[in-house]
């Protein structure tokens, strides 16, 4: 049975192995250097509630939902995701395209299809090395000892990927590495606050896009945007800063960022009350820069010798616009 390591837990890699489930001869594992699911797909917890730090929403495009319909619709059926109907002031709606929440927070999504896939999932593995032993990659990782597989499918951020060792150096051809190294990223905080139960926020929208403010670009009223009121449960605020402003402060401490947010987002919003915690994200790979498609990375390559099986076929059309690296051994 051929052993196949996803590498990655967030939504790439989570629908990934989803898809890959059926497929015959496989035993799919995923492991992710975080301490838990999601990755731009996060959900923080605190205080008894939830904050979804990273993506906000899930929209379906109009050019998308023919192939990719079957995934929106199994989610909703599901209860993992609901339509948008909460008031988001400055959001611009193509014409065709459906928004879509999670009730229980965004990496709920995540969470279900590494349910789905049935693969063994390990957190805090950081891959560090890939390289070539006896016709099979040899996967390191900064703590535990190495494994082999037969497949790897690299799902995080490209300069994660370029920092990669190993093999893997010399097995991704030049031009394959100029096409990686196009692509650069966008960076920017997002800040979590979270209130006690019964504290009242008095603002007239669930989200709101700010366009006037040097520092924040988006605020979001969490339960308000799931459209889910508990009086057991604390609301949750949730801010992300404009891209400029997270370029400049990337490396600043974030203790220092998190208090210039807080000032900003007291002038936009005077009425809001003191949280009873907070917390800080910095997003170094918010959002991909120059576009996958425009790099000729729209969809994934197998830099090896070796023709993908099918135990890859479907992979390939799982998201527009996430890069994949699969290696193949020549076993498959």
């Amino acid at each position: 049975m051929a052993r196949v390591l996803v590498v990655g837990a967030g939504l790439t890699g989570a629908a990934g192995a989803a898809l890959l489930r059926g497929a015959p001869r496989g035993r799919v594992s995923v492991w992710d250097k975080a301490r838990g699911a999601g990755g731009r797909m996060s959900t923080t917890r605190a205080d008894r509630g939830s904050a979804d730090l990273g993506a906000q929403f899930v929209t379906c495009e109009p050019e998308m939902a023919g192939p990719r319909l079957s995934f929106y619709e199994e989610l909703v059926t599901q209860g993992i995701l609901k339509p948008l109907t909460a008031p988001v002031e400055g959001m611009v709606v193509r014409d065709g395209s459906r928004n879509y929440v999670a009730p229980q927070g965004i990496s709920s999504v995540v969470k279900y299809f590494l349910q789905q896939s049935g693969a063994d999932v390990s957190y805090e593995q950081h891959v560090t090395h890939i390289s070539l032993r006896d016709g099979r990659w040899e996967v390191s990782r900064k703590a535990g000892p190495p494994e082999q597989f037969d497949v790897v499918i690299l799902t995080m951020p490209v300069p994660q990927i370029l920092q990669l060792q190993g093999d893997i150096v010399n097995i991704i051809n030049e031009s394959q590495k100029q096409q990686l190294e196009s692509v650069s990223y966008s960076s920017r905080y997002a800040l979590g606050l979270f209130y006690e139960a019964g504290t009242g926020i008095a603002v007239p929208w669930a989200a709101q896009y700010i366009t006037d403010n040097p520092c924040i670009r988006f605020i979001s009223i969490n339960n308000k945007k799931r459209n889910i009121e508990s009086p057991e449960v604390g609301p949750s605020v949730v801010v992300h800063t404009t891209v400029t402003f997270g370029s400049e402060h990337l490396d600043s401490e974030p203790a220092e960022v998190q208090q210039i947010i807080l000032s900003h987002l007291q002038r936009i919003v005077p009425s809001l009350p003191k949280p009873s915690s907070i917390k800080c994200q910095r997003w170094r790979y918010s959002q991909d820069r120059l576009q996958l498609e425009a790099a000729g990375l729209d969809r994934p390559f197998v830099p090896a010798p070796w023709s993908p099986s099918e135990l890859s076929n479907s992979l390939f059309t799982t998201r527009r616009g996430k890069c994949f690296i699969i290696f193949f051994s020549k076993a498959i």
